[in-house]
């Protein structure tokens, strides 16, 4: 079968390799792969890899380079396995990504699986990913969807998961005032999370004023700021009743300055939450963090048990996720077409699927 694996840093490979076998293993799926978004990770680790694809045996997976990519997908039941009984050949499903224990640790007794240190993901710790004709995952991986969902859509559960999960963290909640820094696929997914929780006043900040007008296509009454030309934290102020801030600030592009930006912005017992990964340390106000009296919160990743959550949010038109996609591409122009057009600088694309039928 065809697959897109990464050897090194800039050195991603079409390849034919062998598919999964016809019989999987016990409690596991064989799914023939639809869809598989381009994530933020993936390009991290095209850019400067290996981040997360480990160079040695994972310790719960055994997997290693070179990785097959792709952990935003979905596809169709064609196998499963012993004991499997959730899905059937068939099945049109979403890949709900995070491999780790299912018992005999403290976060797995405590259905925290998301949580565990030995945690691993398809597509990039896992024997098979996303981006190949076919994938071989554990039963509790797939998730079954109605017909009301697309099958583009349901490779877009997964960065809507952990879109919700930020807003889930920071509390949002019916008429709040949110601001999101970073107009990449997930700080647009967190905006519609946000507006789907019932936020009654947006914000946007980011550097990319192509990136911010596409987000005023999604979302119209959206105030968009770019720190280029204006302050952040003023400017929310301006925007907020009593010229407070906003109540919850939700930090998704890991970027040192965002982050000082959205603690600038936030109101006096308001809620920061950091969702982007930051790729070093950050020194940050913390004066500012005891004497506005905040919240500031991490939210990594998403609980497991959120797919069929996601999946009726998107399903029902309440968050609609498939307005961030910007291209659909074959997986031979995966690395030219997709990578390597997300990496330019002018940002004229946001989300870019693969489709694995093309």
């Amino acid at each position: 079968m065809q697959a897109l694996r990464f050897h090194a840093a800039r050195d991603l490979r079409v390849e034919d390799i062998p598919a999964p076998s016809d019989q999987p293993p016990p409690g596991q799926v064989r799914v023939r792969n639809r869809f598989v978004g381009i994530c933020g990770t993936d390009l991290h680790e095209y850019a400067y890899g290996p981040i997360f694809i480990p160079t040695t045996p994972h310790p719960f997976t055994g997997a290693f380079g070179p990785q097959i990519l792709g952990h935003e997908f979905g596809g169709v039941v064609e196998a499963v396995g012993d004991g499997v009984t959730n899905v059937k050949p068939g099945d049109r499903v979403s890949i709900q990504p995070l491999i780790m224990p299912r018992a005999g640790e403290y976060f797995a007794e405590r259905g925290l699986f998301h949580l565990s240190p030995q945690l691993a993901l398809a597509g990039l710790s896992w024997a098979w990913g996303g981006m190949a004709d076919a994938a071989t995952v554990y039963d509790y991986n797939v998730q079954k969807i109605p017909e009301s969902l697309s099958d583009e859509e349901a490779a877009l559960v997964e960065p809507t998961a952990v879109a919700v999960y930020s807003c889930d963290r920071g509390g949002v909640r019916a008429g709040n005032s949110v601001l999101v820094t970073g107009a990449g696929p997930i700080g647009l997914l967190t905006l519609l999370a946000a507006r789907a929780a019932g936020a009654g006043l947006l914000f946007l900040s980011d550097l990319n004023d192509s990136r911010l007008a596409f987000a005023r296509t999604v979302l119209p009454d959206l105030v968009t700021l770019n720190p280029k030309r204006d302050n952040i934290g003023e400017a929310v102020r301006a925007g907020t009743e009593g010229g407070v801030g906003c109540d919850v600030a939700l930090e998704c592009v890991g970027n040192e300055h965002a982050l000082k930006a959205c603690l600038d912005a936030v109101r006096k017992q308001g809620v920061v939450v950091q969702t982007g990964l930051h790729p070093r340390e950050n020194p940050l106000d913390w004066f500012q963090v005891t004497f506005k009296d905040v919240d500031l919160r991490g939210a990594w990743a998403y609980p497991t048990h959120y797919w069929p959550r996601v999946i009726r949010l998107i399903a029902s038109g309440a968050l609609p996720a498939s307005k961030v996609v910007t291209a659909r591409i074959k997986l031979q122009d995966a690395v030219a077409q997709g990578f390597e057009a997300l990496l330019d600088p002018s940002g004229k694309h946001l989300k870019i699927l693969i489709d694995l039928n093309s």
